[in-house]
């Protein structure tokens, strides 16, 4: 009776071991990072510019980008003390296309899409002239065209910058 008990407990042991290895081959728990972006851990993310006519856009930039980067979880936000990068970036430009309209009337729009560009660099924190990397991004959004057109733009923008600051983080984090 003990040698089969113990060649069963044995069996299920090494069937739960190798199930766990070959389960949780190629992941890691910890996020991955581009070699160049290996000693970065914490970064700060000080107030976009906006070089738009957006009201509140560089506090909508930087709160989207930031939500990300927590999101992603790869880097953690730091504050000017304990920051490894610096993060500064432009929210550049905004445009609106016609996507759709009416039948009758091809001037009167009923669906619009809004781009909107950021320019971005991550410096470092402690020798700001060394940029780590830069780039941009950009977000889409449609929306449907109402009675009030400015209300309809306006929920619109931050699924857009939403959208770059994606981006922004995808560069962050992938080796591309």
């Amino acid at each position: 009776m003990p040698p089969l008990f113990f060649r069963s407990t044995l069996a299920f042991c090494l069937t739960l071991a190798l199930s766990g290895l070959v389960s949780c081959a190629g992941y890691r728990l910890e996020g991955r990072r581009p070699k160049a972006l290996s000693h970065v851990k914490n970064i700060r993310v000080p107030l976009f510019e906006n070089k738009t006519l957006i009201p509140r856009g560089e506090a909508l930039a930087t709160n989207s980008v930031i939500d990300a980067i927590a999101s992603d979880g790869t880097y953690c936000i730091a504050n000017d003390s304990s920051a490894d990068a610096v993060l500064q970036g432009t929210v550049e430009s905004i445009s609106y296309d016609q996507v759709r309209a009416t039948r009758l009337d091809t001037l009167r729009s009923e669906e619009l899409e809004n781009t909107i560009t950021f320019r971005w660099e991550l410096r470092d924190a402690k020798n700001p002239l060394k940029v780590l990397a830069k780039g941009r991004a950009t977000g889409t959004s449609r929306f449907a065209v109402d009675a009030n057109l400015q209300t309809a733009r306006t929920s619109a923008l931050p699924d857009a910058m939403q959208r770059a600051a994606t981006q922004v983080v995808g560069r962050l984090t992938d080796d591309y």
